[in-house]
């Protein structure tokens, strides 16, 4: 089949709208038959442009940031859409990229006008990582959810689509067409310090089910790019590829029945795109290779076995795992050779394009192989609706983002998740007696956020937040008002995680202080579930895989028995010291 035959085939059959009116577009691809020749007549560099995703530091595209001139020597991000032709961008909000939904948009048309006139004219896709829950790159106003986690606790697959449906119509009315979301890993190891809540369950079949309900919210309700992630599977590790190199001991039989099902439902689900994962396999893969440098992993296992024939995006290029072995320019090249479409976010982009480039002027990797990467592009980006609707109207997205109705729905969906995991002493449901009511442990917003719901219950609140690794004189200063107050809610986050988040261990000591108090407390986890098996003396326990303000509602709710819990454990709570041994198993959850 011609790429134009093949770029026919999948071109959308629904009309083409036009740009708001203030922004033009030069040369714009309304057809098939053009964008087969932007393939034919674009140079090698303008090629190998369109496969690097990029970020820049900064809200506007035109505004000067010395950071972008130490990374890219340029200093507007239209400087660097310039330079590099990239035919990916990604936005963060800890790189000063987002201030609110309609800042987005504007930056949007700004990116794509920077792109059309490249000379390339060619329309950039512009992705994010909004996967809900503990990662999500846009705040309020758009529409927040509890995430994955929360999703397996409630068991509804209706409502993981509507979700990502919700978040994925928010995202284009922003101007970004794909979200690196549903992440399709399978959290088998309770002390994964990269994944935890942001899998759905440590249970294939139900991560698989929620991974096909997600990859239709957002592809056919949404119309925008879903990407599982992370291929061939980070679901058990105890090491962060942010750091360091993971290495997945499963055997190939556990790979084929932990890690596999999950990706091979995505595909058969339609799912757009996969993004690679920065780990060793060693059954998959002996050379000790991270899977996105594996050829018999990406193209042997992902391309031939599973039969996926859309995009392969890499995890970040700039994350340690992956630069460990080799240098960056032998990276990029190394990623491409093992079959990736797209290099997200190199860290040295002036080397690694040129390296590039040199290995296909040289012969190492073929100007065709170039092309098929490009095409599954070129394919995508018109699949999507980039190519020919590149804008947005910021005007518009008030009426589309954060919706009085999205807000709602998200508030019932997450309202399903909430898990009693211990109520020994019958503390809950409280009742509607005026009480004093402390609020403390991790999180500055959070322990505010769930503050103002309890006021709102007629309770008088303190708060006093101790962070991630308490200090002494924090520990004692909570204990001091918890004597003075009626009710102690203290949350924990990641309490169990004495490797990086809390190395002494003080979140532990101070539920374990707070308990010796002998006043009522109430234990809440406000993100991954396993936090009560180092401090199981606790008689009530409360998980909801999140800690943004829709999840504390929600929690609020339950403690006063608005509503009473129906999450369901999405994953085993192993004993603490002892994974094989469930504390509370996969399904546990208490009610009343």
């Amino acid at each position: 089949m011609t790429a134009a035959a093949t770029v026919a085939a999948l071109a959308p059959t629904a009309a083409v709208s036009a740009p708001p009116p203030e922004l033009k577009q030069d040369q714009p691809i309304t057809s098939p038959e053009q964008a087969a020749k932007a393939l034919h007549g674009m140079t090698l560099e303008e090629k190998i442009g369109q496969m690097f995703v990029l970020f820049a530091y900064g809200p506007d595209a035109n505004k000067p940031d010395p950071r972008n001139t130490s990374l890219y020597g340029v200093a507007t991000p239209a400087e660097v859409v310039a330079k590099y032709k990239p035919g990916g961008w990604i936005y963060f909000n800890a790189r000063d990229n987002v201030q609110n939904p309609t800042q987005l948009a504007t930056y949007s048309n700004q990116l794509q006008t920077a792109a059309l006139n490249t000379g390339v004219h060619v329309p950039m896709t512009i992705a994010t990582d909004q996967e809900q829950g503990v990662v999500v790159r846009i705040g309020p106003p758009a529409t927040q959810f509890g995430g994955n986690m929360a999703h397996g606790a409630s068991r509804s697959t209706a409502d993981a689509r509507t979700a990502a449906g919700i978040t994925g119509r928010e995202l284009k009315a922003m101007g970004i067409r794909q979200d690196y979301a549903p992440v399709a890993d399978v959290n088998v190891n309770a002390l994964n310090p990269v994944i935890g809540v942001r899998s759905f369950s440590s249970d294939p079949q139900l991560v698989s089910d929620m991974t096909v309900a997600q990859v239709q919210g957002y592809q056919r309700d949404a119309g925008i790019t879903a990407t599982a992630k992370h291929f061939p599977g980070h679901g058990d590790t105890v090491d962060d590829s942010h750091t360091s190199l993971p290495t997945i001991n499963h055997t190939r039989a556990e790979w084929d029945a932990i890690d596999a099902p999950p990706f091979k439902a995505a595909i058969k689900a339609g799912i757009d795109s996969i993004m690679t994962a920065h780990i060793s396999v060693p059954s998959l893969d002996p050379s000790g290779d991270p899977a996105t440098l594996s050829k018999p992993i990406m193209t042997g296992v992902l391309r031939k076995e599973l039969g996926f024939k859309g995009l392969i995006i890499t995890d970040a290029l700039e994350m340690a795992a992956v630069r460990a072995k080799y240098g960056d320019a032998e990276v990029a090249i190394r990623a491409i050779e093992a079959g990736a479409d797209q290099l997200l976010l190199p860290p040295a982009p002036d080397v690694q394009f040129k390296a590039v480039v040199d290995a296909v002027k040289s012969g190492r990797i073929s100007e065709r192989r170039i092309d098929e990467s490009l095409l599954r592009i070129l394919l995508l980006k018109l699949k999507s609706g980039g190519l020919l609707r590149p804008f947005v109207d910021p005007a518009q997205v008030p009426a589309k983002v954060g919706t009085p109705e999205h807000l709602a729905t998200a508030q019932q969906i997450v309202d399903k998740s909430i898990t009693l995991v211990k109520n020994d002493t019958s503390t809950l449901p409280l009742s509607n007696t005026p009480r004093k009511v402390l609020v403390t442990g991790w999180g500055v917003a959070t322990t505010q956020s769930l503050a103002n719901s309890l006021t709102k219950r007629g309770a008088t609140t303190t708060v006093a937040q101790t962070g991630a690794a308490p200090t002494d004189a924090a520990i004692a200063d909570a204990v001091t008002k918890a004597q003075a107050n009626d009710v102690t809610v203290v949350l924990t986050q990641k309490a169990w995680d004495t490797k990086v988040t809390d190395k002494l261990a003080k979140q532990q000591k101070l539920v374990k202080d707070l308990l010796a108090t002998g006043k009522t407390v109430i234990v809440v986890a406000v993100r991954d579930p396993y936090d009560i098996a180092y401090f199981d003396q606790a008689p009530t326990y409360v998980a909801t895989y999140g800690y943004q303000a829709v999840s504390m509602e929600s929690l609020t709710k339950v403690l006063y028995g608005e509503i009473a819990p129906t999450g369901k454990l999405p994953v085993d709570i192993p004993v603490a010291g002892q994974p094989a041994t469930p504390l509370y198993p996969f399904g546990h959850g208490l009610s009343w």
